[in-house]
Formats: structure tokens, C-alpha cells, sequence
């Protein structure tokens, strides 16, 4: 396992992406708490975000099996890529609406501008989220004074479509999560006036007959700080059955950590199984669904949870995740790692390069 990329902080969540040629990532910051943990993730009381950059991620590079067998160093004989820390970029108290907890954020670009979604507890103590809007990568980003309207639950992750020219297309908002999250409090609808508070904690639909509770998906207007459109299922299917995957199958239903990503014309959603730990990804022929379950990323690490992204950068992928090793096995102190991934000829991500 490769060691953390950032040492000097704890980070997690992390969303990268590849603006102007250069890898930024922006992970959640996490701290020192005398908070116990609990299923309800209070113990993750984060309170602003950093970004960070890097030029290059050589080191972390796969050699090819034959070559490996030759004695080739696991390694690039290269240096660890250094990590720019371009500082604080927004805080809880730059945010009105925001009473506390500064979860796992994502960023996009459109039109020149910079955009940086973030989910927080409201004054209620009900998660939304928020979107920032910035000049550069780094920021400043400036905050809407209030969160996405229509907007619930954590873990946003953005999407902007390309065109077959190359262009962009249009840009979505995936979210949802369970039990601290609190995706199972809108079983009611897909709008914030649908919430239930009787189903705070670590709760989910279970029993015979039950079908996952499915993430969300809202295509974005062009502003990038409004939904065009209602709020939809992202309806993740079983393989063998074609309906929805049962809610009862914790190896493979949707618990949190959206993420999605393009190759070719096939749409890869990746999220989080939560309690069974497992990094997993289902693939479709459009953004807003449905999903087929495909197949697992990343197997239990360190830690309770487990949150990431996918990304192509110079001609290869790079799983982007996070464990407790740093922390000696904190759950809510973690640091940021990454991991070179491939697709087989079927179109499978696996984390062994193809000979």
C-alpha cells in the first residue's frame, strides 16, 4: 500500500480532478475531537477545507507484470511527487447557514469559474449543500449565502458531461447517505420538505422485499448553483435479477460517497458500501441511470469508512482514497492515498495491470 500523500495534515474524502493540466485535490480536513464515535459520525467535526496540488504522480506508477518479474523496483525510482498545501480556502464561519461539520466536498469548472460543493448541518442540525464559486482552483471561493435549494443529505460529487466534440455538456449533482447522513430520512420524496426525523440514526430499510435506498442525481443549471430539474433515483440494478439491488445486500448497496466518472461512451458510478467497507462501482450508457452493479474497487482498509475518486491523468487512472494508517487507526483522523488502476478488455476496472 502506498504511503499517505499528505502528512502534515489529516485529510480524507478526497475529490481530484485535473484543471489546466495540473492534479488538485480537495479532501475534507480532519482534527483532534474529544467527541466518542458513534453511527452517527459525530466524531467528524470538521471546520474548513484546504486544497492541495501536485505536478506529477510518477512515483506511484504500476510496472508492467513482465518487467516486475525482471526485478524492476515496485516504485519509480522517481522522488514522492511534492504536495502544494495552498491553505485554508473556506471555513464553517465564512458560511451563514452553516451551524457545523464540513464533510466530504467536490469541485468543478465551468465558464472560467471555479465551483466547490460542500455539505454541512444547517442550523437545524439537517445536512444540505453548499456551492462556493472562485476565480482559480485554489480560490478565494466566496460562499452562497444559502445551501442548493432542494438540495439534502452529504457527499455531493459533480459531474460535467463532455460531447463528442469534446465540448462540455451538461453537469449533474450526485448525493446521498446513510445513517449520519441522512438519506434515509427522505424515504417520503425527493425534496427537502420530505424529511423524517424519526429515522435519525444508523437506520436503513431492511427485511424481505426491501430495495436499497438509491443515491441521488440532479442535473445542474447552468449557473452550477441550482438544480435544472427535479431530483432523481440513481437506481443501482443486481446483475443477476436486473431489478434493484435488495436492500439487505450491504456488500453491494449504495451507503455513501458518490462519485462518478467517463470513459469512452460507458458512465462508471463508484460509491461507498459503508459498514462492509467496500469501495464498489456499477456502469451505465447515461449519467442519470439506471446502473448495473459491476464489481468492487478497493477491499477494506484501515478505518471505518472508506471515500474516493477516479480520475485520468497524463493517459493513465488513479484511484484517490483514504485510511487511518497515519492515525494509527483513528477513524476520523485519516490521510489521503492513491493508487494506479486499469480496465481490462471488457471495460472492467481492476487494480492489476493488464500483461
Amino acid at each position: 500500500m502506498s504511503p499517505p500523500l499528505i502528512t502534515h495534515l489529516y485529510t480524507a474524502d478526497p475529490s481530484a480532478h485535473v484543471f489546466d493540466g495540473k492534479l488538485y485535490i480537495y479532501p475534507s480536513h480532519d482534527r483532534e475531537t474529544e467527541i466518542a464515535f458513534n453511527d452517527n459520525g459525530d466524531q467528524y467535526d470538521m471546520v474548513d477545507y484546504h486544497v492541495f496540488s501536485l505536478d506529477s504522480l510518477d512515483y506511484y506508477t504500476t510496472p508492467t507484470p513482465a518487467k516486475e518479474e525482471e526485478g524492476e523496483e515496485v516504485k519509480s525510482k522517481s522522488e514522492p511527487p511534492k504536495v502544494t498545501d495552498h491553505g485554508v480556502v473556506l471555513s464553517a464561519s465564512d458560511v451563514p447557514w452553516v451551524s457545523r461539520q464540513l464533510w466530504a466536498p467536490d469541485a468543478a469548472k465551468r465558464g472560467g469559474k471555479y465551483y466547490l460543493y460542500f455539505p454541512a448541518r444547517d442550523r437545524a442540525s439537517i445536512f444540505r449543500i453548499g456551492v462556493s464559486v472562485g476565480p482559480t482552483p485554489t480560490g478565494p471561493f466566496t460562499p452562497d449565502p444559502e445551501p442548493i435549494p432542494g438540495s439534502f443529505s452529504i457527499d455531493p460529487a459533480v459531474f460535467v458531461d463532455t460531447l463528442p466534440d469534446g465540448g462540455e455538456g451538461d453537469a449533474y449533482l450526485y448525493f446521498g447517505g446513510l445513517w449520519g447522513g441522512q438519506l434515509q430520512c427522505y424515504q417520503g420524496g425527493n425534496t427537502f420538505s420530505a424529511y423524517d426525523s424519526s429515522w435519525l440514526g444508523p437506520k436503513e430499510p431492511s427485511g424481505p422485499g426491501a430495495k436499497a435506498l438509491s443515491p441521488k442525481v440532479s442535473q445542474l443549471a447552468p449557473d452550477m448553483r441550482t438544480f435544472s430539474g427535479p431530483v432523481r433515483d440513481l437506481v443501482i440494478l443486481a446483475p443477476e435479477t436486473g431489478e434493484p439491488i435488495a436492500a439487505d445486500d450491504h456488500d453491494r448497496r449504495f451507503f455513501e460517497a458518490a462519485w462518478m466518472h467517463k470513459r469512452g461512451d460507458v458512465y462508471y458510478f463508484s460509491y461507498s458500501t459503508g459498514d462492509t467497507h467496500y469501495l464498489v462501482y456499477a456502469t451505465g450508457s447515461s449519467p442519470l441511470g439506471p446502473f448495473t452493479y459491476a464489481g468492487r474497487i478497493l477491499e477494506p482498509v484501515l478505518g471505518w469508512t472508506t471515500h474516493h475518486s477516479i480520475v485520468e491523468f497524463r493517459g493513465r487512472w488513479w484511484l484517490f482514497h483514504h485510511d487511518c494508517e497515519l492515525s494509527n487507526g483513528v477513524n476520523h483522523l485519516r490521510s489521503v492515498k492513491v493508487k494506479e488502476i486499469f480496465y481490462d478488455k471488457d471495460g472492467k476496472i481492476t487494480t492489476e495491470k493488464p500483461k
